[in-house]
């Protein structure tokens, strides 16, 4: 399929997951925005964040990278934002591309246009946008991992995205502080213009949910005339949604949210244990359910993106939910 044919997509999510979903999704978007969860607080991104103030780029930089395109210049600077300094000094473990990124927003004072020079630079087959304008905390409630002779579990707050994507016990609820940030105005533009908003895959309570915290950009998500598809999780990840099924992503989904419509449910064959009940879940949502094989071959918990784009062509590229063969 023709890109420049394609849909008006929005992608929205951080991380690997959203790097692999736009991995597939630049190949066949006819226009291309990726919205970024901007709550990163550990590794090259917390230092950056914690020393100049900035908005955390690794979740940012990590959307760019999956922008560039399969040629030679692509791949190589794909490779140079992904690029970690060794040693033993300050630069160690800091992300090249981070470092390009606050570097840009320093000189031209600008979130949005410096991620558009950074993209210019790499030939990127879309644009890449932070979910707001301010960095944030992720902070989650989460029930002790064991109950006490009653059944009562203790709940304790955790902060932090890290600490909340490998926290042991069950998360109960999260929220952002600040509660209220201001939401990218071009990014609530994209979902607005966009025929298609795609949610997931990703760490759900750190770099999915996060979306809906943001009361402008919830209200957008909730008011676009595009359709909205969820690419599920192929696991549960240890720490934030063990024991999860596909089921109990939806449902947290529509816990946060219970006004967005879904009309499209991207599922793995092999990750399925019960159809019919993803379908009778996905349905009362409003969604269509697609169950097919969009897992890596190797057997580790990665999507394909080449099988994820496929997916995506026949379903996001038609433009309209109808039967799926």
């Amino acid at each position: 399929m023709d890109a420049l044919a394609g849909p008006k997509v929005v992608a929205l999510g951080g991380g690997h997951g959203l790097a692999v979903s736009l991995s597939a999704l630049r190949r066949i978007a006819g226009r291309l925005t990726a919205i970024v969860t901007v709550a990163d607080d550990g590794g090259s991104s917390g230092r950056l964040r914690r020393e100049l103030g900035v908005l955390p780029p690794g979740d940012l930089r990590m959307a760019l990278a999956a922008l560039c395109g399969d040629d030679e210049w692509g791949r190589t600077w794909a490779d140079v934002l992904q690029h970690r300094f060794s040693g033993h000094g300050e630069l160690h473990d800091h992300a090249a591309g981070n470092l390009l990124i606050v570097a840009l927003w320093e000189l031209l004072g600008g979130h949005v246009r410096g991620l558009e020079w950074v993209a210019r630079l790499l030939g990127a087959q879309g644009h890449v946008l932070p979910m707001a304008l301010v960095p944030m905390n992720i902070e989650a409630l989460v029930g002790s991992v064991r109950r006490s002779a009653d059944g009562v579990r203790d709940i304790r707050t955790v902060t932090g995205q890290h600490a909340v994507a490998t926290v042991e016990g069950d998360v109960v609820a999260v929220g952002l502080n600040p509660s209220d940030p201001p939401a990218c105005p071009e990014a609530l533009t994209a979902i607005g213009e966009a025929e298609w908003v795609v949610l997931g895959p990703g760490s759900w309570f750190s770099s999915v949910i996060p979306h809906l915290l943001v009361p402008e950009l919830r209200e957008a998500l909730v008011t676009t005339p595009a359709l909205r598809a969820v690419t599920l999780n192929l696991s549960p990840e240890g720490g934030e949604t063990t024991n999860f099924t596909p089921e109990t992503h939806l449902e947290v989904l529509g816990a946060y949210a219970p006004d967005l419509r879904i009309d499209l449910v991207v599922a793995d064959r092999g990750s399925v244990p019960d159809e019919a009940m993803l379908r009778r879940i996905a349905g009362e949502m409003g969604a269509e359910l697609v169950v097919t094989d969009v897992a890596c071959r190797d057997g580790s918990a990665r999507h394909d993106p080449q099988l994820l784009g496929w997916t995506f062509a026949r379903t996001l590229g038609r433009g309209r939910i109808g039967p799926w063969r």
